[in-house]
C-alpha cells in the first residue's frame, strides 16, 4: 500500500518516485537527494532483511542516472547479476513491496522479465549481459526500432567470466548502437591519470563535439573517401593518441569500440550529462565508471568480501548480528574449509580452487595457511575446471570447489577436459540441491542429472559431515580418477565430526536401517530427512521401512539395488536433485533392466524452476519434507501387494 503524497515528509524525494517518469519531473539539482535517501532505504530494509548489500549500495547514482536519461522500459537496462539492482527495482514500481524482497511470495532476489516489464533478462549468474544487450540492439535494428537504445551494465567481478569477452568481440564487429557501462568497483583496468584524461573525457562525451564528428563522417562517406574498415582505422589511430596522451592503455581500446572515462560513478550529475550526450552515438561504446562497493555505509567500504552479503546488522553500528553457533552442527561449507586444510598438511600434491567464492565456500581457510597453494581464479568456472585438469595432468591433486548451478557453465570443460583423460580432479559442489532465499538461479537442481551420463565420473553426496570428510579423503588417494563430491547449503548433523579419516569403497552405498513393508533410498543429506520420516511412520503405522544411504550416485551400488529389487515390491527414492535424471531415474532404469517390477515412487525436486523461499518452505512445495515423505509412505503401503511375477 503506497503512501498517500500528502502523508510523506514535505522533503521527501523518493517517496514521491513511483516509476521512473516521476524521476524525470525533478531538477538535476535534485538527484543527489534521490541517491542519498535510495541509498538509506537499501542499509535501513537490509539491515532487518538480509540480501546483497555492497553491490547494489555502489551502483546508486548510476541507477539514478539510467532512468533519468534513458526511457525505460522502452530503452532496455540489462544488469549482470542482481546484485547492482536493488536501487533500480526501487526506483521501478516495486518501492513498497521491496520489504517482500527475498521472501517467499515476495519480490525475487535478482532481476526478472517475470516481476517486472523493467527487468529487460533473467540476472542470476554473472557475465552475460553484454550478449544479452547485444542480441536485443542488433533484434531492434532487424526489427526497424532503431531508435531503441540497449545498455549493458557490467560489474561486480563479472568482467572476469570469459562470456563477457565474447560479447565484446562480437560487439566490436556486428552493426549495433550499444552501450556497455563497465561499473568498475576492484578491477584496476585503468585509473585516472591527471588533468589530461580528464580533458579527453569531458571532450569525448561533449555532445557538439560527437554531433560535427558524426556530420564530418557522414560527409567523408557520401563522397566516398570513408567506409567501415577506414572508420575502424581512424578509431585505432584515435586510441593511439589517447594512449601516448595518458600513458596507458586498456583492452577496449585496442578493439572498434568508443571508449571513455574512466568517470566517477558517485557523481550523478555528471553522470546524467555524459549519458545524455552518449546515448545517441552510433556504433558500439563502452563507459568505464569507478565506483566504490558499499558507498555510503563505511563499515562495507572497508570491507566489501564480509559486506557483499552480510546477513543482519545493526544500520547505526554497523555491527553484523552473527547468531553463535556455539554447540551447533557446523556449516558444510566449514566441514569442507577445514578437511581441506587438513588434507593440505598431509599431501603436498593438493591445490585449492575457486571461482571468486573463497568466503562462500570456505576456500579461505586454507588460503590464510597456503596462499601459494590457493587460487581464487575470479568468475570463471569453466577456466576454474579445465586449470584443474592442467594441474591435476603434471601430477597436482586439485579441489576444485564451485556453487552447484554456477557448475552448469563450466559443462563441457568437466567433459572434455577433465573426464576423457581420467583425470585426477575433485570437483567439490558447494549449494547443491535447494538452497532457499536466491531462487531459481542459484538451486542446485540439476548437477546430478546432467553429470550422471558422463563416462568416468565418480558422482557422490556425503548423509552428514563425517562422511563428508571421508569423501574428500578418499577423492585424493592415488588413481581415483575425476571425482565430484555435492553437498548443500547449510549446518549438518553432528556437532561433534572431527573424527579420524576413513577411506570409503567406491560404488558402495550403507543399510541404516532394515524393515519389512517398504524400502527407502537416499542420497545425501536429505537422508536424515527420511531417516525422522520414517521413524515417525513407523511408530503411526505400526509397519518398518528400510533405509539405504546410496551415498554414490555413480558407480551405483548394484549389490544393494539387487537387495531391494528381490525383497521389496514397493521403493521410494528421495533426493535433492531434479527428480528427472538423478537417483530416482537411476533406480528405475536398474529394477527395469534386470528384470524386477517394484512399485517405485521417485521424491526429488519437481521438472519447474522453484521460486526462492526459505528451505523449509520449499521442501514443502516440492513435496519433499517431513510430512510429506509420510504421506507417500503411507500411500504406498496403502496398497495391495502385486503378485510375484
Amino acid at each position: 500500500m503506497q503512501k498517500a503524497e500528502d502523508e510523506l515528509p514535505e522533503n521527501n524525494l523518493l517517496g514521491r518516485i513511483d516509476s521512473p517518469d516521476d524521476l524525470k519531473k525533478l531538477h538535476p539539482e535534485q538527484l543527489p537527494q534521490v541517491c542519498d535517501e535510495l541509498r538509506q532505504m537499501i542499509i535501513d530494509e537490509l539491515s532487518h532483511n538480509p540480501g546483497h548489500f555492497g553491490s547494489s549500495l555502489g551502483t546508486v547514482e548510476l541507477t539514478v542516472a539510467l532512468h533519468y536519461v534513458f526511457n525505460t522500459p522502452e530503452d532496455r537496462i540489462v544488469w549482470d547479476v542482481g546484485h547492482q539492482a536493488y536501487g533500480h527495482k526501487i526506483l521501478t514500481g516495486r518501492r513498497d513491496q521491496f520489504h517482500t524482497n527475498r521472501k517467499f511470495k515476495g519480490l525475487r532476489p535478482f532481476p526478472s522479465p517475470d516481476e517486472s516489464k523493467y527487468d529487460t533478462f533473467t540476472a542470476g549468474h554473472a557475465s552475460n549481459s553484454i550478449s544479452a544487450a547485444l542480441g536485443m540492439a542488433v533484434a531492434d535494428k532487424r526489427n526497424g526500432n532503431p531508435s531503441r537504445r540497449v545498455v549493458a551494465v557490467i560489474g561486480d567481478g563479472a568482467m572476469s567470466g570469459g562470456l563477457a569477452f565474447e560479447g565484446i568481440n562480437n560487439a566490436s564487429i556486428t552493426d549495433n548502437d550499444l552501450l556497455i557501462i563497465l561499473n568498475d568497483n576492484d578491477m584496476s583496468i585503468s585509473q585516472s591519470v591527471g588533468g589530461m584524461r580528464s580533458y579527453l573525457t569531458q571532450l569525448h562525451t561533449s555532445r557538439s563535439y560527437n554531433k560535427f564528428r558524426y556530420y564530418v563522417s557522414r560527409i567523408l562517406y557520401r563522397i566516398g573517401l570513408m567506409n567501415d574498415q577506414k572508420r575502424r582505422n581512424i578509431i585505432r589511430r584515435n586510441n593511439r593518441i589517447k594512449i601516448k596522451l595518458t600513458h596507458q592503455n586498456n583492452m577496449f581500446e585496442g578493439m572498434d569500440i568508443r571508449y571513455f572515462g574512466p568517470v566517477d560513478g558517485h557523481n550523478v550529475q555528471n553522470l546524467v550529462r555524459i549519458l545524455s550526450n552518449i546515448k545517441g552515438m552510433h556504433g558500439p561504446k563502452l563507459l568505464h565508471i569507478k565506483t566504490i562497493k558499499g558507498k555510503g555505509f563505511e563499515p562495507a567500504e572497508k570491507d566489501s568480501a564480509i559486506w557483499h552479503a552480510p546477513g543482519l546488522f545493526d544500520k547505526d553500528t554497523g555491527e553484523r548480528i552473527v547468531r553463535n553457533g556455539d554447540g551447533l552442527p557446523p556449516l558444510f561449507q566449514d566441514v569442507f574449509g577445514e578437511t581441506l586444510l587438513e588434507l593440505m598438511k598431509e599431501n603436498s600434491r593438493i591445490i585449492g580452487i575457486t571461482p571468486a567464492m573463497p568466503l562462500g565456500c570456505s576456500m579461505d581457510i586454507p588460503m590464510k595457511e597456503y596462499p601459494d597453494r590457493c587460487f581464487d581464479v575470479g568468475i570463471a568456472e569453466g577456466h576454474a575446471v579445465t586449470f584443474s585438469g592442467g594441474l591435476a595432468k603434471e601430477g597436482m591433486m586439485p579441489f576444485c570447489n564451485i556453487y552447484s548451478s554456477f557448475m552448469q557453465r563450466a559443462y563441457d570443460n568437466v567433459i572434455h577436459d577433465v573426464a576423457i583423460q581420467k583425470l585426477n580432479v575433485v570437483l567439490c559442489l558447494d549449494r547443491a540441491g535447494l538452497v532457499g532465499e536466491d531462487g531459481p538461479t542459484h538451486h542446485g537442481a540439476f548437477d546430478l542429472a546432467y553429470l550422471r551420463p558422463i563416462p568416468n565420473l565418480t558422482i557422490a553426496s556425503p548423509y552428514d559431515e563425517v562422511e563428508l570428510r571421508n569423501l574428500m579423503y578418499t577423492a585424493q588417494l592415488p588413481d581415483q580418477g575425476p571425482f565430484i563430491i555435492r553437498y548443500p547449503r547449510g549446518r549438518g548433523i553432528l556437532p561433534d565430526w572431527r573424527k579420524p579419516f576413513s577411506p570409503v569403497v567406491i560404488g558402495t552405498g550403507r543399510k541404516l536401517k532394515d524393515g519389512d513393508n517398504i524400502a527407502v533410498l537416499s542420497i545425501g543429506p536429505i537422508g536424515n530427512l527420511a531417516e525422522q520420516a520414517i521413524s515417525a511412520w513407523e511408530k503411526e503405522s505400526g509397519k518398518t521401512a528400510a533405509l539405504y544411504d546410496m551415498r554414490f550416485l555413480k558407480p551405483i551400488d548394484t549389490s544393494i539395488l539387487s537387495e531391494v529389487g528381490k525383497k521389496y515390491c514397493r521403493i521410494i527414492t528421495i533426493e535433492n536433485g531434479a527428480v528427472t535424471g538423478g537417483l530416482g531415474t537411476a533406480v528405475v532404469e536398474y529394477m527395469a533392466d534386470n528384470g524386477f517390477n517394484p512399485v517405485i515412487k521417485r521424491m526429488g525436486l519437481p521438472d519447474r524452476f522453484i521460486e526462492h523461499g526459505s528451505t523449509p518452505q520449499l521442501l514443502h512445495l516440492c513435496h519433499l519434507d517431513c510430512d510429506a515423505i509420510i504421506s507417500t509412505l503411507d500411500e504406498l503401503t496403502s496398497e495391495p501387494e502385486k503378485p510375484e511375477q
